[in-house]
């Protein structure tokens, strides 16, 4: 049987393109914005930090899982391991927190907010995306909680003086795929007819989730191979947040 790898770490694996693509958009955005001393919580695979350690003067990155051996091999990143808050840095310490993907994972997202506005320096700023609530397809068991626009926005100025709200969107091609994710996805829902995937304890449901997750996008895959392996990081644009984004993507200053 094929190795089915958690839906929550992004690979490179064709029937991942949808979301790999995506995920590539909001590094190559970053890379265009970051400067100064620079802190990543979140380095999953590492496959962003090619494209954003080279504009930073310091670039730090901090994960819960031991990176891969080939990363450790970079002279140009420290890599941590810890959990999550707190943070293990002084005060002002950085001019940029990139966090891609994790919030929603974050059991006291408000003291991990609190954490990364200590860290920063005056003026500093906090670039975060995570998944847009309403464009979920079904409950993700591994996420504590999905936001949507407005309660990100109230969540980050909690501590935060000012937020840019953009999200990040995908062109018709891209929507093509998503209806018929979303299709696949109900044709699989139809038989929870009790819905236990909001009655039951989120750590029941994340091994069926994963397994049926990669059944189904490779399922996409063979069924759609054109439309899948097409899909380009072109694709995705990032604008004025909107309820039909996929992902928000917000930056804070401090």
């Amino acid at each position: 049987m094929a190795k089915i790898n958690t839906a929550e770490r992004v690979s490179v694996e064709a029937s991942d393109n949808f979301v790999f693509q995506r995920s590539r958009l909001a590094y190559c955005a970053a890379a265009e914005r970051i400067g100064g001393e620079v802190l990543e919580i979140g380095t999953g695979s590492g496959y962003g930090i090619e494209l954003v350690a080279p504009h930073a003067r310091r670039f730090v990155t901090i994960d819960k899982h031991r990176p891969q051996e080939e990363l450790l091999a970079r002279g140009d990143v420290t890599f941590l391991e810890a959990v999550v808050p707190p943070l293990p840095f002084r005060d002002a310490s950085f001019d940029w927190v990139i966090s891609f993907q994790v919030i929603e994972h974050i059991r006291d997202d408000r003291a991990f907010v609190a954490e990364i506005h200590r860290v920063l320096r005056p003026g500093g700023r906090f670039l975060v995306t995570t998944p847009n609530a309403p464009m979920s397809l079904t409950r993700n068991p591994w996420h504590v909680r999905e936001y949507t626009p407005e309660e990100l926005r109230r969540l980050l100025l909690g501590p935060f003086s000012e937020v840019e709200a953009l999200g990040v969107f995908g062109n018709g091609k891209v929507m093509d795929y998503y209806e018929e994710n979303r299709r696949s996805v109900e044709r699989i829902t139809r038989f929870d007819l009790l819905d236990l995937q909001h009655r039951l304890p989120r750590w029941m449901l994340q091994l069926p989730y994963d397994l049926l997750n990669r059944l189904n996008r490779r399922r996409l895959l063979r069924q759609n191979t054109d439309l899948t392996t097409s899909i380009r990081m072109d694709d995705y644009r990032i604008g004025p947040v909107g309820e039909e984004c996929f992902d928000l993507f917000y930056t804070a200053v401090k």
